[in-house]
């Protein structure tokens, strides 16, 4: 955990996982096939807060994943903060829905919430077995914290 000036943490669009799920599935909806999908990943990994270059360390990356991604978390129980970046763009995108999901919450909220949005918008079909297993790795380690500090 990580409680610095150069922790700059992610903050939720949405009031609740639930309504942020939700919300992932509408705006998934809008777009007709997986190049529109893969670009909007693009894009949404491009409005990640940006992550100082002394928390990406060896301690803060995130293990099995092909692409590099390292993640932080500060908080307790009652409200988990994180922030992650990765050097893949489409990674990106993806670290961006899970933090939409899991960042701000309790951990209570983020032990209680499954990721239904993986999915519910085709991912687990469109994925490479690399990023999958990335991307569950990612959502293994918030659960792991929130864990932590339950």
């Amino acid at each position: 955990m990580a409680d610095s000036p150069d922790f700059n943490p992610f903050v939720p669009l949405e009031p609740t996982a639930a309504e942020a799920q939700s919300a992932i599935r509408d705006e998934f909806a809008f777009f007709g096939d997986w190049s529109e999908r893969y670009q909007y990943l693009i894009d949404l990994g491009r409005k990640l807060p940006p992550m100082d270059e002394s928390l990406r360390t060896e301690e803060n990356r995130l293990l099995g994943c092909q692409s590099k991604v390292w993640i932080v978390s500060a908080g307790d129980a009652s409200r988990l903060d994180f922030i992650a970046a990765s050097d893949s763009a489409i990674v990106s995108g993806l670290v961006f829905l899970a933090l939409r999901v899991y960042a701000g919450r309790s951990a209570a909220e983020i032990l209680a919430t499954e990721p239904t949005f993986v999915a519910d918008i085709g991912l687990a079909r469109h994925l490479s077995p690399t990023r999958s297993n990335g991307l569950s790795a990612l959502l293994a380690r918030i659960r792991e914290t929130a864990q932590a500090v339950a």
